[in-house]
């Protein structure tokens, strides 16, 4: 059984993609970012934006019935990875006694300049 989860974003219908989507026991959570209706949260602080980001995700995991003790993989795309112990200080915060397995890449850019962090989640509920 399928389960699409929306954000309400109009990018979701343009784009043709679900904020989340749960499929039996496994939820996969889209590419996330520090995006919020008043503009980019934790602008030029990475740390704020991968902890707002994870907030997100903890409310979708929430929504399909899941919690962060299911996440087991995570994939953090970073635009300057010398940055990247602020992302991990936060990922550190919610995944220090779960350990999910982790990518930390760097990418060029993102689709916003202000936007330093993206992360996809899955989850599995045993």
């Amino acid at each position: 059984m399928r389960q699409n989860i929306s954000s309400g974003s109009p990018w979701e219908e343009i784009i043709g993609y679900s904020r989340a989507v749960k499929m039996g026991n496994v939820i996969e959570i889209s590419g996330t970012t520090a995006s919020s209706d008043a503009g980019i949260v934790g602008k030029n602080d990475l740390y704020a934006q991968t902890k707002f980001i994870l907030e997100k995700v903890e409310a979708v995991l929430a929504q399909a019935g899941a919690s962060m003790q299911h996440v087991v993989r995570t994939r953090m795309f970073l635009t300057n990875i010398s940055q990247w112990e602020q992302a991990a200080k936060a990922h550190g915060e919610f995944f220090k006694a779960i350990k999910p397995v982790t990518t930390m890449l760097e990418v060029s850019n993102l689709i916003d300049a202000d936007m330093l962090v993206e992360i996809e989640v899955t989850a599995i509920i045993a």
